[in-house]
């Protein structure tokens, strides 16, 4: 069975909420037949996204995609900034952007840089670990009220105006220490033989259905499906991020979590996420290719500068590292003087590779156009 319900009393309305079984699924999965072809297309598709990626210095992708992931599941929760907002806002050179928006997706970047800095110095994928992602990213802002980096010690419910008329109605703030401490033991279980795309697929509807904290439950279980696969080393580097494919498929996303939990369906959710696995590494690693062709080309048209290539060549790298920058950061970054940066953002200037975008005659910001219309694609459609 998938789950059971209990009927709990939420302002004055008695409703029911849903308990989920612990995982694994019960009967076990069906991984044959086209279920186990799905998963190996899924996982040849993140083999090619490692090596797309090991073309780039590997700090220069993950920089800019960690960010385009910030903006693409924020908007999901109803924020309307722009990649380029958050770079703006970033690197404290923001007029007219909307900056509690900024501020919000900002605190997205943290909470996941904060998760793998801690995977990183050996902590595990924890209860612990999520809730201080949680509390990152809910430290400020319109859910700063609402018990960050705590467990929910009231009743939720998912669309509706109330509880009583609710599409679903997760379990009982009661119930949710137990039902976490149930996915924490699935996420490092080692005795049940499932591949990790999998577990993942699987954490991830657990986790949306225990919806456990009163706000981000849908940008942290987002985030899950990357910590885990980084954790475990089937990513090297985080850069795999399914909130574009959940949002166009947003009918089916939630029609197969539905299915889950009055069928327990699995299978048919297992292949629409590893569908959503195949096709998002193809597209990011489609992108990783374009960016390393775009920036090769465009060091032979600085280099073409001949003896003035130099200096221009060395902030041509820093804009890869950050596609929005200011000379005095140029400056931070290459060790150039300020007159040596300026002349060479200029030449990058008259080149068409970058361009000016504040329109001041001081605190100038200067943005790498190629490099964020290649990474804004997805990101503007959205």
């Amino acid at each position: 069975m998938p789950g059971r319900y209990e009927v709990t009393a939420v302002g004055g309305e008695r409703v029911r909420a849903f308990i989920p079984s612990p995982l694994p699924p019960q009967p076990p999965l069906n991984l044959e037949g086209p279920l186990l072809q799905s998963l190996e297309a899924a996982s040849l598709s993140l083999g090619r996204l490692e090596a797309a990626n090991r073309v780039l210095e590997p700090t220069i992708f993950v920089y800019s995609y960690v960010r385009k992931e910030a903006v693409l599941s924020s908007r999901i929760e109803g924020t309307q900034s722009s990649l380029s907002d958050l770079l703006l806002f970033e690197l404290d050179q923001a007029p007219g952007v909307p900056r509690d928006d900024a501020a919000e997706v900002s605190r997205y970047v943290s909470a996941l840089e904060h998760g793998l800095r801690r995977l990183g110095e050996g902590f595990p994928l924890s209860n612990r670990l999520i809730r201080e992602m949680q509390g990152i990213l809910l430290s400020a802002g319109r859910g700063a009220s609402k018990e960050s980096g705590e467990f929910r010690r009231s009743q939720n419910w998912i669309g509706g105006a109330r509880p009583g008329n609710a599409v679903f109605v997760p379990p009982p703030h009661l119930a949710v220490p137990d039902c976490m401490a149930e996915l924490e033991r699935f996420l490092h279980a080692e005795d049940d033989g499932l591949p990790i795309l999998v577990r993942a697929g699987l954490a991830h509807v657990q986790f949306e259905t225990i919806h456990p904290f009163l706000d981000g439950n849908g940008r942290v279980g987002r985030l899950l499906i990357t910590l885990l696969l980084c954790e475990t080393g089937v990513l090297n580097q985080p850069l795999l991020y399914l909130s574009v494919f959940f949002k166009r498929s947003r009918d089916q996303y939630y029609e197969l979590l539905d299915r889950v939990r009055r069928t327990g369906d699995w299978e048919a959710w297992l292949a629409f996420f590893l569908r959503g696995v195949r096709e998002t590494a193809e597209n990011a690693a489609a992108t990783a290719r374009r960016l390393s062709e775009r920036f090769a080309a465009d060091r032979e048209r600085i280099a073409e500068e001949g003896r003035r290539a130099g200096s221009a060549l060395r902030v041509h790298e820093v804009f890869q590292e950050r596609p929005v920058l200011s000379i005095p950061e140029a400056c931070r970054r290459t060790g150039l003087s300020f007159p040596t940066a300026s002349a060479a953002t200029q030449l990058l200037e008259r080149a068409d590779i970058v361009r000016e975008i504040t329109g001041f005659a001081r605190n100038r910001v200067y943005v790498y156009g190629g490099y964020l219309k290649i990474l804004n694609e997805g990101v503007e459609d959205e």
